[in-house]
């Protein structure tokens, strides 16, 4: 139990920046109007283009023939990003799809 207080004592700085970003991040999210969700959703996609490029340069240096941490980080990470990149084109290709004109 010692050893968590002195975690928390020396991480204690970082560890309110990712409480307060929680927070803000909440806060932010909950009050934007709906008609701001389509550009959001495309920053969302373009971080996590990011996301799956790095997590290939991730897989890239890592020892394929040994299971390590960093590959199979790597791999969640190219899977997950590439899951939200292509649901995000998807909500964003169908939310488009109200605005055009029917025939």
């Amino acid at each position: 139990m010692n050893e968590i207080f002195i975690f928390f004592y020396t991480y204690r700085d970082i560890i309110f920046i990712i409480a307060l970003s929680v927070f803000l991040g909440i806060e932010v999210i909950s009050n934007v109007p709906s008609v701001l969700h389509t550009p959001l959703m495309s920053g969302a996609n373009a971080i996590s283009g990011v996301i799956v490029i790095g997590g290939i340069i991730l897989v890239g240096h890592t020892d394929i023939t040994k299971l390590s941490l960093e590959l199979v980080l790597g791999i969640l990470a190219v899977f997950f990003g590439t899951l939200n990149v292509v649901g995000g084109f998807a909500v964003t290709d169908r939310m488009l799809e109200m605005f055009k004109k029917k025939k």
